[in-house]
């Protein structure tokens, strides 16, 4: 995560904690593909949407959205998937589930996300057994609630086949066979070497084998088959929600297995109603304020009678200016400018009243005997003027 934008939502810990058996260079990919997905769609900073989609990506392969298929088959596809979620969900030694999805990804026309919480070194026989039946759940979910058996389930048959036949050959898992191996790999050094093994056992004890695991299988077909036709209500209501919002994850994933749909319905509700008058709430103060702050003027208006004549004058052409109506011309605010024109703090100066008055009269005197003077002289020069028959400017 070194050198990469990640939003405040992203949560290591718990991508770390439903990463397990990621290596160093898995991580990497992971966030490269986040960044990449967040700069197609023109986002600075890595978000959590982008992370959980990248690693989706790595595991399932990427959505395909533009698949179209009709309402039957995504109705096949739901309930396919939903027999694996609550086959793996409520039995005790499978992997949870995080995420349920008809949305196909990869050769997938859908998948459920199914992961440990923590690494595995060493798998238990009940462990597999309970993996086997979650393998074929979605089979069972077809078998019970849909009209035919499809296809869908060809690879998780496979998987599942692959790991019977490993419990009685490889793991010693098997009571009829007891504890041994049956077959030996080729280790002879060559290009596809570990693609075949030597049998080096009886067609007697392959006919065994191959029964061995065929009741290991037909024994996990039982163990859906029972669970799911005792959850029937349950899994039309899953099959429902996943052909309305086609992925659940989340708290939605956990409500919808536990069978709690409708309190988390009820928590969402109220969820986006509070946030709706969280929002409405956060409107109406603004909406408010214009219509508090317009009457403010209005009352203020009959202290307009006291204000001084002068001042009054001013206000008119203030007003008018503004394009205001002459009886709004003497605006309140402009009344308290009268008590400062006495200015209380010119009193103490009084004393000093008649000197400056004298010298502003003599000053004045002056003044006037200058303009006089000047007058004087400029008669002069004018009669001058007259008297050479010039004109004056």
């Amino acid at each position: 995560a070194e050198n990469k934008p990640l939003a405040k939502d992203v949560n290591l810990p718990r991508f770390a904690k439903i990463t397990p058996g990621f290596t160093g260079a898995d991580l990497a990919n992971l966030l490269n593909e986040a960044a990449i997905l967040s700069a197609r769609r023109n986002k600075h900073i890595i978000s959590e949407q982008e992370v959980t989609e990248s690693m989706e990506r790595v595991i399932a392969g990427p959505e395909r959205k533009g698949r179209v298929l009709d309402e039957n088959t995504r109705k096949t596809i739901s309930y396919h998937e939903s027999g694996h979620a609550l086959v793996g969900h409520l039995l005790p030694h499978a992997d949870p589930v995080h995420k349920i999805s008809i949305i196909s990804r990869g050769r997938a026309l859908g998948y459920t996300l199914s992961i440990p919480d923590e690494d595995k070194v060493l798998n238990s026989r009940n462990e597999m057994r309970d993996e086997l039946a979650v393998f074929l759940g979605g089979r069972v979910a077809e078998e019970i609630f849909c009209e035919d058996i499809t296809t869908g389930a060809s690879n998780d048959l496979e998987r599942a086949t692959k790991m019977a036949r490993s419990m009685v050959t490889n793991y010693g898992m098997s009571s009829d066979l007891g504890v041994q191996v049956f077959g030996q790999p080729n280790h002879e050094v060559f290009l596809g070497r570990d693609y075949g093994n030597t049998q080096d056992y009886s067609e007697e004890t392959a006919r065994r084998i191959d029964e061995e695991v065929a009741r290991i299988m037909r024994e996990a077909h039982d163990r859906a088959y029972e669970i799911l036709s005792s959850h029937k209500e349950q899994m039309d209501l899953m099959s429902a929600v996943l052909l309305e919002r086609e992925t659940v994850d989340g708290e939605a994933c956990t409500a919808l297995l536990d069978n709690k749909w409708a309190d988390y319905l009820k928590l969402e509700a109220s969820g986006a109603v509070e946030k709706a008058a969280n929002t409405l709430a956060s409107k109406e103060p603004e909406q408010e304020a214009p219509a508090s702050a317009a009457p403010q003027p209005t009352p203020a208006q009959p202290a307009a009678p006291s204000a001084p004549a002068s001042p009054a004058s001013n206000e008119v052409q203030t007003s008018a200016q503004n394009g205001a109506a002459a009886p709004q011309a003497p605006a309140a605010p402009q009344e308290p400018a009268a008590p400062t024109a006495p200015s209380a703090p010119a009193t103490p100066a009084a004393p000093s009243e008649p000197s400056a008055s004298d010298a502003n009269k003599g000053f004045l005197d002056s003044l006037e005997q200058k303009i006089k003077d000047m007058q004087d002289g400029q008669d002069a020069e004018d009669k001058h003027d007259d008297s050479a028959g010039k004109p004056r400017e």
